[in-house]
């Protein structure tokens, strides 16, 4: 094996994990090993899991690469528009960017499926992200006198287990797009009027 010119540590992760999205795209997740990544970079395995502890980790680091793509969709819009229409955009720009990964990228379906067990932190992280800007519209909401809530916290996190869904992977992969949407838009209105009317 011809050995690889030495490279920084970053470097070197950033090319493990464009590897592994190749391949994983390419093979499936499920039929590509860490053995197979590092083989493909001229590398020994034990580099690979110099930089990631198990398949999981590297699992974890490419989520976070899509994650933090996905949060780009909503990170502007039009906040001139009222909560419960900034509520909608925001669930619906949201959920077509979902789909639009189920569609093109069905091997990150696959890893969210078969790393489901190890709550990756990517996961989480994408969920708080979710979380505060829930919180932004709410706050808006408050300020404009349309909703009443004392804990901003709570509410918010009620909102994002209500919209899951609409929004996780595995409860909309087999649901057509309309039908998601009329489930969306029903969702948002029925959580609005529970803004409204609950001191949260």
């Amino acid at each position: 094996m011809a050995r690889r010119p030495r490279q920084r540590a970053e470097e070197t992760r950033e090319d493990i994990l464009s590897m592994a999205e190749l391949l994983f795209r390419q093979r499936g997740f499920a039929a590509v090993s860490i053995a197979d990544i590092a083989s493909s970079l001229g590398m020994s395995p034990a580099n690979v899991f110099k930089h990631f502890r198990s398949k999981a980790s590297l699992v974890d680091a490419i989520a976070e690469r899509h994650l933090g793509k996905a949060t780009d969709r909503f990170a502007a819009f039009d906040e001139a528009l009222p909560p419960q229409d900034q509520l909608l955009q925001f669930v619906l720009r949201l959920l077509d960017g979902h789909l639009q990964d189920i569609k093109e990228n069905p091997y990150i379906f696959e890893m969210v499926l078969a790393t489901i067990d190890a709550k990756l932190d990517a996961g989480n992280r994408y969920r708080e992200r979710i979380i505060q800007k829930l919180e932004d519209i709410i706050r808006d909401g408050i300020a404009s006198g349309r909703y009443h809530c004392s804990n901003l916290r709570d509410a918010a996190s009620t909102v994002a287990d209500v919209l899951a869904s609409v929004l996780h992977p595995v409860l909309i992969a087999h649901d057509d797009k309309e039908t998601l949407v009329r489930r969306a838009q029903h969702i948002v209105s029925f959580v609005d009027t529970a803004l409204q009317n609950s001191p949260c």
